[in-house]
């Protein structure tokens, strides 16, 4: 924001030409050039001024706002002395705010920092209301992103990062909204933890991990002995399911081509031979 002081010309100058201009206006008055004004017999300087299509020129007559609020896009003119006029950019502007050590909720210290983007939706408020509107914003984004992430958990920031923008975006835009400013957008950049709580973070999700994996291996084989309890109470039901599962067991192990293969023989077989021997 620049404000621009326009300064009449010299008095000495003014004289040596004054009766330049009025006889140019007195003989041709239809070539009057566009800076002059003729009224009443006296002679007004305005000065031509030109504003982009993203900007708005505020001006002040004697310190006063001038109504019909800010002026352009386009060409507008001022009076030298009276007038003083200020452009304000209505660009979307972006801006990091630095790291903030914040205490979380669970007495964690973290480091954030974040990223705002930001636009004038009044210029003429964003002048008259607040003396400096970018770094009024900067200040209130920092202290927004202190006390919101001050309410919240470690496992909150680090989870729910989409919601803590929403929430901290609604604080910024109510109160920036006084100044012309319309915040857009924010974005949680990075958050920093210490190095010994990123060791214990690490050290219990492996634990938990391992836990887990116990667990299910667990019920993986709590699962298969109740298998195997059907199991045999068919093969005890059906004698000859143990031969097929005899003759399963061949088939797989001839099918791996190995040079020694176990032939199973039924117990049944020896107990002639038992009952010999004990006569």
């Amino acid at each position: 924001m620049k404000y621009v002081n326009i300064v009449a010309p010299m008095l000495g100058a003014l004289r040596q030409t004054k009766s330049v201009l009025l006889y140019l206006c007195s003989t041709r008055p239809q070539v009057t050039p566009p800076f002059i004004k003729v009224l009443n017999t006296k002679i007004f300087y305005v000065l031509q001024e030109v504003v982009q299509e993203y900007e708005r020129a505020v001006i002040f007559r004697l310190g006063r706002l001038l109504r019909g609020g800010a002026k352009g896009p386009g060409i507008f003119f001022i009076i030298p002395c009276i007038d003083t006029y200020c452009k304000v950019d209505l660009r979307t502007v972006s801006f990091d705010v630095p790291p903030q050590e914040i205490l979380s909720k669970d007495s964690v210290t973290v480091a954030v920092d974040a990223v705002v983007y930001y636009r004038i939706s009044n210029a003429t408020i964003s002048v008259t209301n607040v003396e400096d509107y970018g770094r009024s914003t900067r200040l209130l984004a920092a202290t927004t992103l202190r006390n919101v992430l001050g309410t919240k958990n470690l496992s909150d920031i680090l989870s729910e990062r989409e919601s803590i923008s929403h929430i901290m975006q609604a604080s910024l835009d109510e109160g920036t909204d006084p100044w012309g400013v319309k915040v857009e957008r924010v974005e949680i950049k990075d958050v920093r933890l210490p190095v010994q709580l990123q060791r214990a973070m690490a050290a219990e999700a492996e634990a938990s991990r391992e836990a887990r994996a116990k667990l299910i291996a667990a019920e993986g084989e709590q699962k298969a002995s109740r298998a195997l309890r059907e199991a045999s109470e068919v093969i005890a039901d059906s004698p000859s399911a143990l031969q097929l599962r005899y003759l399963q067991t061949l088939n797989s192990i001839a099918a791996e081509k190995n040079s020694t293969i176990v032939f199973p023989i039924p117990l049944e077989l020896f107990k002639g031979f038992s009952k010999r021997m004990e006569h």
